[in-house]
């Protein structure tokens, strides 16, 4: 049978049975190249899959800080890093403590402050009181808006604490009682307060002002 052209373009040329080897028939993807070169693949695999993520047994700071305390503890020696938490726990501890002290003396402080400021308002009313018991005396206040108005001070100063120091018939006290005058008498077996000139005043248990009093000594 005749053939038409060349008849070595027909010709196939020889495959290569290790070159087929190489290349996948589904992927076509060369096989086998790294073997060629000398790089076992199996052992890289596994090797990659053996490496560590990282040493667990070490823990966080805190377990190995309770770690030294323990072992520093059963062998009962000095150990310079549990000497450390313990100096450094003995500071904590005295900071909290000059903070608890600094605290009760700011408050006690400001206590203190908070009366001193109330027992001045008080001394400045107290001229206006006087006026009061004056009106009062003479019958100025019976009745009235003045009156009312008086009446309102007093009850508002007494939410501070504010009493007065004017009973009569009661032993006369230097530290609540100024005499002013001593009369005799019959009737008392000891000095007492016979009369009031000016009240006095005190804030809870501190007297604020004395009373200035006439006094009834026996005869």
């Amino acid at each position: 049978m005749p053939h038409h052209g060349n008849e070595e373009e027909h010709q196939s040329e020889p495959v290569n049975s290790s070159d087929s080897q190489k290349v996948d028939s589904g992927t076509g993807d060369v096989r086998g190249q790294q073997q060629d070169a000398g790089e076992p693949v199996a052992e890289d695999s596994a090797a990659g899959a053996q490496a560590p993520a990282g040493d667990a047994s070490e823990g966080d700071a805190l377990a190995q800080a309770e770690a030294i305390l323990n072992e520093a503890g059963a062998e009962g020696g000095s150990n310079p890093a549990v000497d450390v938490v313990a100096e450094l726990r003995n500071d904590l501890l005295r900071l909290q403590a000059e903070y608890v002290n600094y605290r009760r003396r700011v408050e006690r402080d400001r206590d203190v402050a908070r009366d001193q400021a109330v027992i001045g308002v008080l001394n400045s009313l107290m001229p206006v009181l006087d006026d009061i018991d004056a009106a009062r005396q003479h019958g100025d206040l019976a009745d009235g808006p003045f009156a009312a108005i008086a009446g309102k001070l007093e009850n508002v100063l007494k939410t501070y604490e504010l009493t007065r120091i004017d009973e009569v018939g009661v032993a006369f006290d230097p530290n609540v009682h100024e005499a002013l005058m001593q009369q005799p008498s019959a009737d008392v077996q000891a000095d007492s307060v016979s009369q009031i000139l000016r009240a006095g005043y005190r804030k809870g248990e501190r007297v604020l002002r004395a009373a200035q009093v006439i006094v009834a000594v026996p005869e």
